[in-house]
């Protein structure tokens, strides 16, 4: 019986434990962001012909949370303006604004 009971407690303690170990923080904010993002981006007019453009957007997020773009790195300038376009002093939804923080993202247009 004392055995019984000793198994018992260390099954608790085991369960206890495991519990307390996930992570409560939730849904990371960047991939929030990303998402936010390519929602933004969805709605474009590119031909047939530039169907698969790609950039790398550096932006960074002020006190409003609002976007501002710092660079955009691609090989089609249609596509930077577009981007600078869509995206600068776009609103974002998060509840944990970093202002300040300089954003990297890899951005896909398809037609």
């Amino acid at each position: 019986m004392r055995k019984l009971s000793l198994v018992v407690v260390a099954a608790m303690l085991l369960s206890t434990g495991n519990v307390l170990a996930n992570d409560v923080a939730g849904e990371n904010p960047t991939k929030k962001l990303s998402v936010q993002i390519s929602e933004m981006l969805s709605e474009n007019n590119f031909s047939e012909e530039h169907n698969d453009l790609t950039a790398q957007v550096r932006f960074t997020l002020n006190t409003d949370g609002e976007i501002v773009v710092l660079s955009v790195h691609t090989e089609f300038d249609k596509m930077e303006s577009f981007v600078k376009a869509k995206l600068n002093y776009q609103k974002v939804n998060l509840a944990n604004v970093e202002e300040g923080k300089v954003y990297t993202i890899p951005v896909r247009v398809k037609a």
